[in-house]
């Protein structure tokens, strides 16, 4: 039998009055994957997942779910289950009433429904719960609450709008690992949606980064963070994100200011003016390189984070120890040559592989 839950994409736009908030995404998710549409507040990626849900009509383009055209059909007929940022839970309900919900509306027996409420809630280990209502849970038990209610159906598609958000730092934690495994057992495409990369790199099998309304690259959490196709991926994903410089490439390196670094590739491009891209674990402090000055220095316990002025420029360092450093202590900034990302200044597009 094959698999179901393939969503495909096509030409998607969408605008409210003016603003445009999707201007024509193409995108292929395949049966069975963890999904994360990945970007800043405002890039399109909860409006993606709504027109996916059904909750929002495109205004061009075609949605697809395992081969069927549903770009016209209802939300209850798309076979898909939403768990909202702010689970949108009845708080006249019990937990078991609110689980049991979707297959009451789906008119499952009344005689089958407590068996498969009970067996939701122990996925998500709230069974213990069922006869309590919302406001006498914490926000994690609302929120696996909100998640039985949406596994209970068996859905082929579970839609997730970043349901962690409103749980402290640890819970959050916790709950993306379960989150992981329960996606896993039920073998379920899940389209994820999220601003924290953090939560998008470890959950993710691929991911799709929104900008202002566009998908500028697609891949796995690896191919986004060490291979950004374009200074804006580059400048977006990492925390923090990659530092970036004016530089002018040469026949088998590259120049920052006075500081030229050797490449071990020389790319296929030009020579001139380019754009270098360094990640914060990939500079040294050193003998030889940018001159720098330190402008404020972050203890985070196992590492440092370094910020450094090079002329006017903040230049950020991550070291993987934690060392005493004086106030406005000079040095110099050398960069891993085999970790050195180019980009055309005028395109924006990476260069090399």
């Amino acid at each position: 039998m094959t698999a179901k839950g393939h969503v495909s994409l096509h030409g998607i736009h969408k605008t409210f009055g003016t603003f445009e908030a999707l201007k024509g995404i193409d995108l292929d998710i395949q049966p069975v994957e963890f999904f994360a549409l990945l970007g800043p507040s405002g890039s399109g990626k909860t409006t993606t997942l709504r027109i996916l849900a059904g909750l929002e009509a495109p205004d061009d383009g075609r949605i697809m779910i395992d081969g069927n055209d549903v770009t016209g059909t209802q939300p209850g007929e798309r076979d898909v289950a939403m768990v909202f940022q702010n689970y949108a839970l009845y708080p006249h309900m019990t937990l078991a009433a609110n689980i049991g919900f979707p297959l009451k509306m789906d008119g499952v027996a009344k005689n089958k429904i407590p068996d498969l409420v009970r067996q939701a809630a122990a996925r998500v280990k709230i069974d213990h719960l069922l006869h309590r209502r919302p406001g006498q849970l914490s926000g994690g038990q609302q929120q696996r609450c909100a998640l039985a209610r949406a596994i209970v159906r068996q859905p082929r598609l579970f839609l997730l709008d970043e349901p962690l958000s409103n749980l402290d730092a640890q819970l959050r934690l916790e709950t993306r690992v379960e989150l992981k495994k329960l996606q896993r057992s039920l073998d379920v495409t899940t389209v994820y949606v999220t601003h924290d990369q953090e939560e998008a790199m470890t959950i993710a099998d691929r991911m799709a980064v929104f900008l202002d309304g566009d998908i500028v690259q697609v891949g796995t959490p690896d191919e986004v963070f060490n291979r950004p196709l374009s200074v804006h991926v580059a400048a977006f994903i990492g925390s923090p994100p990659m530092n970036l410089f004016a530089g002018q490439l040469e026949q088998g390196a590259v120049k920052v200011g006075d500081y030229e670094i050797k490449l071990p590739k020389s790319p296929d491009h030009a020579a001139g003016d380019v754009t270098v891209g360094v990640r914060p674990s990939h500079i040294r402090l050193s003998d030889h390189g940018l001159p720098a000055r330190l402008y404020l220095s972050e203890n985070l316990g196992e590492s440092m984070l370094l910020n450094f002025l090079v002329d006017d420029q903040l230049v950020k360092v991550r070291l993987p120890e934690v060392r005493r450093f004086a106030e406005n202590e000079t040095t110099a900034l050398s960069f891993e040559p085999e970790h050195i990302h180019l980009f055309d200044q005028k395109t924006g597009l990476r260069i090399g592989s």
